[in-house]
């Protein structure tokens, strides 16, 4: 069956009988396969190389499975090309599946094939995504593997961060088989490893710093020991002048914002949150919850469902007259992938945001060690060029380990950037700190600090005071608080057309407090730093850079400075349920997710991906809706990248901090 769509779809006939693969015939020649040759497709292959994992026994055949069938994209250099220069027309769904998805003889002869192992398959209305569900048994017969059970351990919070739960999943120790026809138009296969990887990019303050003031008569300082981090989505719409399209009766009504996420929401919270701590008017709008794939399970603070809370809270909250569908699926390849093609084909959204990702760094791991699909950034990116070529923005958070985004997650210090983030269909949300001081009070005393102007995200100015109330080294407190919006250089996509040629986009400035050292082998064929050596005062350097260049545009990040989060699932681990100093890239995704609708509301269409507008936005002569954060300097960058002066674009907060009443009148 086919997942719905607004517009028709075309029905498929029933293909002829397909020979089961194990009785196929031997391969053809190299150069020329036959029909019937086996070949290999990408996919997630094992779990067996992360550290401490473990192999418990052989998967149960009745073991049930959602599996991911993630096809070509036909015509793909002219729908890269259209996207990265701008569509003058969007398409519908059935129009994109005409010109862009795969031809109905190739589906009906996929599905026909996995209907002989007893696999169903619900064709999504795109042509591009086929959902199967079967057993352990039925896939392992029909792609010719064999599937173990494997204990994967936990790794543990830092940086402000999540930890990620120890986990019994399954796996593959082999590239699955298709036949020749068949594999040729198969992207990627999802599905065949379920552990799941994904992290959030919300992050909270040390608390352990932080001490609340009893009975202080500043509300936040009582709730957090900071003036300044209690923040609501209505300072948001202050501090970047979406106010101004409020005046004009702009609230995002008649569009819809929905979230991407890999966690439950908790029911009621983000209702709650709009109508009592928000308290935005109440426009009879609806929220959607969408569980793909089955959803993600029960709301928990350790799945993430603070993050989901948080995300339909910042958006619905500044689109107050948009309809919101949150799209929940399960933490896995099939389950996120799944969730992106859902939003396209239903094309319900007129803008969707993400908060969820994993470093370049760790994605080239699991790719080299087998564990992961080689063509998986290029199966997310199809979905993504699917919203540009209907109209649907899209936002993900840039990461919040400022430039050595795989610190976080496999512990190497070279400079990364965040996936899909990275994706050049995507707009990558950067972090800034709002000028702010106060007080840390740690073991050894109390430090004040104190950010003057907005700045890129970095927690390099908090160091010393770290340092000093808790009676450690600097360099100590450097390396346990590498912390910032995430921004640099792709190593995996290349610089999009929208961004060559803009200054900023190919050099950089930087600062380098932390110089990476003792490298090792990660994996075969990967070698990378594990360790730093730490300069307190360094200077600007200078040098150039190729790739896609992250983030785009970025807005207030940092939880020192940041918002308060409504989160039910707290109470579960004994925490109050409303909290403040809360912040990440997390919060600036759904932010301009839903500043992006209500842009739509006043201008009466949808804006679409808007990175080949922006850049060509700010580069207009004095004229630019962004303020580029442009200081060079240790006051003023990511922990590494830092202002470009005179030019439009650094890789700290790239764009810069915007107007967004002056960004909608230029995409009008």
């Amino acid at each position: 069956m086919r997942k719905a769509r607004l517009s028709a779809g075309i029905v498929l006939g029933v293909a002829a009988i397909i020979t089961p693969l194990a009785a196929l015939a031997g391969p053809a020649s190299a150069s020329t396969p036959g029909p019937n040759t086996p070949e290999s497709v990408p996919a997630g292959i094992s779990v067996a190389s992360l550290p401490g994992t473990t192999v418990f026994g052989s998967t149960p055949a009745s073991t049930p499975e959602d599996v991911s069938f993630i096809l070509k994209e036909r015509n793909l250099d002219y729908l890269e090309a259209q996207a990265q220069q701008g569509f003058r027309k969007y398409l519908s769904v059935g129009q994109f599946a005409g010109v862009y998805g795969q031809t109905p003889a190739n589906i009906s002869a996929l599905t026909s094939y996995l209907a002989q192992f007893g696999i169903k398959t619900e064709v999504y209305a795109d042509d591009v995504d086929i959902s199967a569900t079967g057993t352990a048994g039925e896939f392992d017969s029909a792609l010719s593997v064999t599937q173990n059970d494997y204990h994967v351990q936990a790794f543990a919070a830092r940086d402000g961060l999540g930890a990620i739960p120890a986990q019994n999943v399954h796996g593959i120790a082999k590239s699955p088989l298709l036949p020749y026809r068949l594999s040729n138009f198969v992207l990627a296969i999802f599905g065949l490893t379920n552990y799941g990887p994904y992290a959030s990019q919300a992050v909270h303050g040390n608390t352990k710093d932080l001490k609340p003031q009893q009975g202080s008569s500043n509300y936040c300082l009582a709730l957090t020991g900071l003036p300044d981090a209690c923040n609501l989505p209505s300072n948001f719409a202050a501090n970047y002048n979406l106010d101004g399209l409020y005046a004009k009766g702009a609230d995002g009504a008649g569009q819809t914002v929905a979230i991407v996420t890999l966690a439950a929401v908790d029911p009621g919270a983000p209702q709650y949150f709009w109508q009592n701590i928000a308290k935005v008017p109440n426009t009879g709008r609806t929220l959607t919850v969408d569980n793909v794939d089955g959803g993600p399970g029960a709301p928990s603070d350790a799945s993430g469902s603070g993050e989901t809370d948080l995300d339909l809270e910042q958006s619905g909250s500044l689109a107050y007259g948009a309809n919101v569908i949150d799209y929940q699926a399960p933490n896995t390849d099939p389950g996120f992938a799944d969730a992106f093609f859902t939003a396209a084909s239903q094309n319900t959204a007129s803008t969707v945001s993400t908060s969820w990702g994993e470093a370049e760094t760790y994605l080239e791991s699991v790719i080299l060690s087998g564990e992961e699909a080689s063509t998986y950034v290029a199966a997310f990116d199809e979905a993504f060029l699917e919203f540009a070529a209907q109209g649907q923005s899209g936002f993900d958070a840039a990461g919040d380990s400022g430039a050595y985004d795989a610190s976080s997650e496999i512990g190497t210090t070279n400079l990364s950037v965040d996936t899909p983030a990275d994706s050049p269909y995507l707009t990558a949300s950067g972090g800034t700190t709002l000028p702010f001081s106060g007080t840390l009070t740690g073991p050894d005393g109390s430090a004040t600090v104190t950010v003057p102007a907005q700045r890129a995200w970095g927690w390099d100015y908090l160091w010393p005071a770290t340092a000093q109330i808790n009676d450690e080294s600097e360099a100590a407190a450097a390396e346990a608080n590498v912390v910032g919006g995430g921004g640099g250089f792709s190593a995996v996509e290349p610089t999009p057309s929208y961004q060559q040629f803009v200054p900023g986009t190919q050099n950089f400035h930087a600062v380098q407090y932390l110089t990476p050292t003792d490298y090792q082998t990660i994996v075969a064929g990967l070698v990378e730093p594990t360790a730093w050596s730490f300069n307190p005062t360094p200077g600007v350097t200078s040098g150039s850079g190729n790739g896609r260049a992250v983030p785009d545009m970025s807005a207030d990040a940092d939880p020192l400075s940041g918002y308060l989060l409504y989160e039910p699932s707290f109470a579960g681990v004994g925490e109050p349920v409303l909290q403040g100093d809360w912040g990440g890239t997390s919060f600036t995704s759904p932010q301009f997710n839903g500043s992006t609708a209500v842009i739509d509301s006043y201008l009466g269409h949808r804006v679409g991906l808007l990175n080949p507008s922006i850049y060509r936005a700010a580069q207009s002569s004095g004229n630019s809706p962004f303020n580029p954060v442009n200081t060079a300097g240790t006051s003023n960058d990511n922990i590494y990248y830092t202002g470009n002066p005179g030019e439009p674009y650094n890789q700290g907060v790239g764009l810069g901090f915007p107007n967004l009443t002056k960004l909608a009148g230029d995409l009008g």
